[in-house]
């Protein structure tokens, strides 16, 4: 029965270590012979913790029931973790070992979760992609910057990963990969020990392999019960398309058509986003906001290892320098009236469900696809809920996105549910 359980939910794991029926030694090595026997393939782990025997048998000898006991954690290659360098994508950075875990690694450790290793992230968490490939498929990009982490999950070697999300930087590789995800409402979690590139947009976000997982580690991490057993949060869902954004391809158009069908069968009332000015402006008002910050943090970096760091990064610091801090300003006012007039539109009892992409993930690894349809929910600090679940006929993942305000999480993990027994109920949709 033991050599099942790294599979098994993960509430399933932690309670199987709490009651002896494995160990957190037996179950993290086996989720390390999966490592070992897939990513010569995957490519999605820059290093491996040398330390993991000794931290699950740590944790076999701890008493107490822990929400994570034993479960492996995958962390980005951005977040520090204790005896691991953090090289951020990048051959600049320092190879030291990190001497402390970042706060959020050590809430894992605090959970029971025992650390896998780092996986590997864009340099710097921008555009230029690492090695790691598309679990679906290899010859087709995992996205990014949480490209490992998406991965790892996705191929089902990992239950939980940690990522990062400046633009799409975790929604787009959870889409793409077919990973449960969600992106921590920005300003909610510290983020001591995360390097970072724009102190207005990074925000901290879990990939697990389905959405109860998902639940299960948020109400864990945060100590909050998103759900009342019984108790609908949900009044009305509001329906975004996303191509006043980007032009979507057709599979996933198809896919957001059948969704008010779906959704009207358990009850579920939907209209459409009547946001569209406010939605373009705040795609525009992320990017000024990202590359002006960005231009601040990689300053150093930039200044003294121009000719080692990519094209794509230089482009962005010498676009941030010529953004005006005048500039800067004036896309955060506007940040915040929108967001108020979002929260009147929506009220206390209403999400945003539109795609977490364009389509499926786009053939070749030289490019990570685009994030813009994640931007502007990310300049208003929304926490957000990627659903899995449905694939196009060649047996690429098409993601959901699941937007909702700061605090509204029980909605989003409401709909995200019936989303996710939904989509997966569908044949596969048509390229």
């Amino acid at each position: 029965m033991s050599s099942a359980y790294w599979k098994q939910p993960i509430s399933h794991q932690a309670t199987a270590v709490h009651e002896n029926v494995v160990s957190a030694e037996v179950l993290a090595q086996q989720v390390r012979e999966e490592i070992l026997r897939t990513d010569t393939d995957l490519r999605a782990w820059v290093e491996l913790s040398p330390s993991l025997i000794d931290d699950a048998r740590r944790e076999d000898s701890l008493p107490g029931r822990r929400p994570l006991r034993g479960v492996s954690l995958a962390v980005k290659d951005l977040i520090d973790v204790r005896g691991l360098p953090t090289r951020a994508g990048s051959s600049v950075t320092s190879p030291a070992p990190a001497e402390s875990d970042a706060d959020c690694v050590n809430r894992f450790r605090d959970l029971g979760a025992v650390i896998q290793g780092k996986t590997v992230t864009t340099e710097f968490g921008y555009f230029a992609p690492g090695p790691t490939r598309n679990p679906h498929h290899h010859e087709h990009t995992p996205g990014g910057s949480s490209s490992g982490s998406a991965a790892a999950v996705g191929a089902g070697v990992v239950p939980v990963a940690l990522g990062t999300q400046t633009a799409g930087s975790l929604t787009r590789p959870a889409s793409y990969c077919g990973a449960a995800g969600m992106v921590l409402a920005q300003g909610s979690t510290n983020l001591a020990g995360v390097t970072g590139l724009s102190e207005s947009l990074d925000s901290l976000g879990f990939l697990t392999r389905d959405v109860a997982d998902l639940q299960y580690v948020y109400t864990a991490f945060t100590g909050r019960t998103p759900l009342v057993p019984g108790r609908s949060t949900v009044g009305t869902v509001v329906m975004w398309g996303g191509s006043d954004l980007h032009p979507i391809e057709p599979e996933m158009a198809d896919l957001i058509g059948m969704l008010p069908d779906l959704l009207g069968l358990v009850g579920i009332e939907t209209r459409h986003l009547e946001y569209d000015d406010h939605v373009r402006t705040l795609a525009d008002d992320h990017a000024t906001v990202m590359s002006h910050e960005a231009a601040k943090t990689l300053d150093a970096i930039a200044t003294t290892h121009a000719e080692a760091l990519s094209p794509q990064l230089r482009d962005l610091v010498e676009a941030g320098r010529a953004v005006t801090a005048g500039d800067h300003s004036a896309a955060l006012i506007r940040r915040d009236r929108s967001r108020d007039l979002l929260a009147e539109a929506l009220g206390d009892h209403t999400v945003i469900v539109g795609p977490a992409a364009p389509g499926a993930a786009p053939r070749g690894l030289g490019a990570t696809g685009s994030p813009v349809l994640s931007r502007p929910w990310q300049l208003l600090g929304c926490p957000v809920v990627v659903v899995p679940g449905a694939t196009t006929e060649t047996g690429m993942p098409l993601g959901l996105q699941v937007v909702g305000l700061p605090g509204r999480e029980a909605a989003l993990f409401e709909v995200a549910t019936v989303l996710e027994t939904a989509v997966k109920s569908l044949p596969s949709v048509p390229v």
